[in-house]
């Protein structure tokens, strides 16, 4: 017969990893709900002007879409952007129905999030010139939040992967 130390230290265990799985479940629900939502609601917000405005400095100074504004035009360019963003959100929502299609958003939002840091390094302004050591100005502050997305993205990605392979 255990000792009820023993048997104490087991059912305190398995409390303990009965609540660690729900918070990872919570978690994880909310980063796949949070990053749906911000593509569709940014997506949607393409199709604005003033958001056609608000991305000018970002897309203006990229080698890859200077490209695209030469040929397609400023408001094609924002709509082409927020069609992507639509999709990949509705994508990453989709997992509970169609993990492989999950997986595919998810992936397409990883490479939206290293295209967005990527401004970092194109975009003028990005730091405030003259401080020590560098600092980030307010638009660099906006991108960089980009790499929680960019996380956001690879571990969604993972976890459609995971329950696809499952079904």
């Amino acid at each position: 017969m255990p000792r009820l130390s023993t048997r104490l230290d087991q059912v305190a265990m398995a409390i303990w990893q009965t609540r660690t799985t729900t918070l990872e479940s919570a978690g994880s629900t909310a980063l796949r709900s949070g990053l749906a939502l911000n593509l569709l609601w940014i997506g949607l917000l393409k199709f604005d002007e003033y958001e056609v405005e608000n991305i000018r400095p970002l897309t203006s100074s990229s080698p890859l879409f200077s490209l695209l504004l030469k040929r397609l035009g400023e408001q094609r360019v924002a709509r082409l952007i927020g069609v992507a963003e639509i999709a990949m959100g509705s994508a990453i929502a989709a997992k509970p129905i169609a993990p492989r299609v999950s997986a595919i958003g998810s992936l397409g939002a990883v490479g939206t999030f290293l295209t967005t840091l990527s401004f970092l390094a194109t975009t003028p302004g990005v730091w405030q010139e003259g401080r020590k050591p560098p600092k980030l100005s307010m638009t660099g502050q906006f991108l960089v939040k980009d790499s929680v997305l960019l996380g956001a993205s690879l571990l969604t990605a993972a976890e459609s992967l995971k329950a696809a392979r499952r079904r």
